[in-house]
């Protein structure tokens, strides 16, 4: 909400720098162009890219590590627990996304919030690859979920700041950039994968921190003469009045999350639970937040009334995309024909069929978006077609439910992967287009932390439906994957139908 004593003059005078800085494209940047885009997009390509290196690839051993025994590298801990662990970690990745876009929208502008961001990431990667145990754990999935957080929204915010509102390069861009994404999602788990298996877990680990270390000094190296102003401004400054009661404010609810989980009140078990309830509140107060807010105006509040559907949708997806990590992980190690020419492959490799198909298809998208133009598909039936092909996929898995030990053909979860990866396609990129798209001026960065609150919400959700999981009960398993494709079937069909009511909220976004 809006601090009731700063003067009116200031909050129009930075509304107004907002609005012109996110209109504006710096000269040089239009000069130089990276496959026709910004040469800013190079720069933001390559961090995001060596980020998401480590992060999927710290992530591709991480469920393991924590439920293989002790005598095999590993903590020991109960697979449910596990499962909800990596869901709350997971959903706890987006949600720092709030605290991102607080710290970027109020006190440091979004540039300078990247780039601490991922200097926080390198430190929770060093802890993972250097601290033994639980402390580790635990200190390493902290840092990197707040770091994670803060480079996923504020890099997109920089480069949604690098286009004109209406520029028809946007989307495009977008895929761009999650091609870079995805590169870094290809390579990480089969080169840590691959380290885990001939050194262990702790050496996959520091092997993510030179990823990560990569990155930075890349980013460093590029900083100033390819994002320009793109991200400096701060849209909402927080008045230093202020600065003491948010400090107590984080410090309280850090005391209080870490005495939940230590004292047993929040049992391991529960973790993805609560993570999906607070991603759920804060959520609700960031856009009543900005709603409400005198710095939105009306247009931009009819956007984020169209905003809500698409939100539900996004929520549902992820909550089966983000099966990867949980239920796909644990099905990949138990029940998958993992064996290719005599062969057999880690079971984080099956992680890496979805960014290679990314990589492969999103330059197809790209090239799809940018020839079509204005006569593309709008936004909700992208998000529609999108919840339909996710929630088709499950239905693959039915003729193999409740089969023995690597009895599942690997080309089978190929397929799978491969219509995971449309369906990705036709959402994720475009979402995170389309929060640049809808965000109020004075918002960028807190209606981006709300589109990832989506992503916390579906990720979270995955470690939750996970504990419904029982690969050893044919009929249990047939129903887990019936009710969850159906149900992402029938979002789909609504939206089709919501399509011109959207549309019309968004005014002049399509």
């Amino acid at each position: 909400m809006t601090n009731a004593s700063d003067s009116q003059g200031a909050h129009a005078l930075a509304t107004d720098a907002n609005r012109a800085a996110a209109s504006a494209v710096p000269e040089h940047h239009s000069t130089r162009t990276f496959f026709g885009q910004p040469w800013g997009l190079a720069n933001l390509f390559g961090v995001e890219m060596w980020e998401r290196f480590s992060f999927y690839g710290m992530q591709g051993i991480l469920i393991y590590y924590m439920y293989y025994a002790v005598t095999e590298g590993g903590l020991g801990l109960d697979q449910a627990a596990s499962t909800s662990i990596m869901g709350a970690y997971g959903g706890l990745v987006y949600m720092a996304a709030l605290i991102a876009s607080l710290v970027a929208d109020r006190l440091l502008g979004s540039e300078r919030t990247l780039f601490y961001s991922a200097i926080l990431v390198m430190i929770g990667h060093t802890s993972l690859a250097l601290v033994p145990g639980v402390p580790g754990l635990a200190i390493g999935l902290v840092c990197i979920a707040i770091g994670s957080g803060g480079v996923k929204t504020n890099a997109q915010v920089v480069l949604g700041q690098l286009y004109e509102r209406n520029d028809a390069r946007r989307d495009a861009g977008f895929s761009i950039f999650y091609m870079g994404v995805n590169i870094g999602g290809l390579f990480g788990p089969l080169l840590t994968g691959w380290v885990w298996g001939m050194k262990g877990f702790h050496w996959g680990f520091g092997l993510a921190a030179i990823g990560m270390a990569a990155g930075l000094i890349q980013y460093i190296l590029m900083r100033k003469t390819t994002i320009g102003a793109a991200g400096h401004a701060v849209p909402n400054p927080l008045p230093k009045s202020k600065y003491g009661l948010w400090a107590l404010v984080s410090v309280a609810t850090v005391v209080v999350a870490v005495g939940l989980v230590m004292t047993g009140i929040l049992p391991l078990a529960h973790l993805a639970t609560a993570v999906s309830i607070v991603a759920l509140v804060a959520a609700i107060v960031m856009w009543l937040q900005m709603y409400r807010s005198d710095l939105t105006t009306p247009v931009e509040k009819s956007r984020l009334i169209g905003f809500i559907p698409l939100f539900v949708s996004a929520v549902v997806f992820f909550g089966i995309f983000q099966q990867q990590f949980t239920v796909l992980a644990i099905y990949s190690d138990l029940r998958l024909n993992r064996m290719v020419f005599g062969y057999e492959l880690s079971p984080t490799w099956v992680q890496s069929f979805n960014p290679l198909f990314i990589i492969i298809f999103s330059g197809v998208f790209a090239s799809l978006w940018t020839k079509l133009g204005n006569r593309q598909w709008s936004t909700p039936i992208k998000f529609a077609v999108a919840n339909v092909i996710i929630g088709i996929s499950l239905f693959f898995f039915i003729p193999f439910s409740g089969g023995e030990a690597n009895s599942t053909p690997l080309l089978a979860i190929v397929w799978i992967l491969f219509l995971f990866t449309m369906g990705e396609l036709l959402l994720s990129p475009v979402g995170n287009s389309l929060a640049t798209k809808v965000s109020p001026a004075a918002f960028p960065s807190t209606m981006m932390a709300l589109w990832l609150m989506a992503v916390a919400m579906g990720t979270s959700l995955a470690g939750m439906l996970a504990g419904f999981y029982d690969p050893n009960d044919a009929a249990a398993e047939n129903t887990f994957f019936i009710v969850l494709g159906v149900t992402s079937i029938l979002l789909g069909i609504v939206l089709f139908v919501l399509k011109k009511w959207i549309l019309k909220k968004f005014v002049d976004v399509r």
